[in-house]
């Protein structure tokens, strides 16, 4: 035993390692989420369209029923 001189005992490598843990936090993307800046609008032309289809159709067979001889 050696009362007098402490003996360095070696000592893991910390330094590099929290380096390396704050340069990989560094290059992490960033996600915002941000409100859009004008509003959501939702097309409703599918239902006006195909009442319209409807109305044709039902024209359609009237006209025939009433000439028969169109075709």
């Amino acid at each position: 035993m050696s009362h007098g001189r402490a003996e360095k005992e070696p000592r893991p490598a910390i330094l590099p390692g929290l380096l390396a843990c704050l340069v990989l936090a560094a290059c992490q993307p960033t996600v915002k989420v941000e409100a859009p800046k004008e509003p959501i609008t939702i097309n409703l032309n599918i239902k006006l369209d195909a009442e319209v289809r409807v109305k044709l159709e039902e024209q359609a067979d009237e006209d025939i029923a009433a000439n028969p001889d169109i075709f």
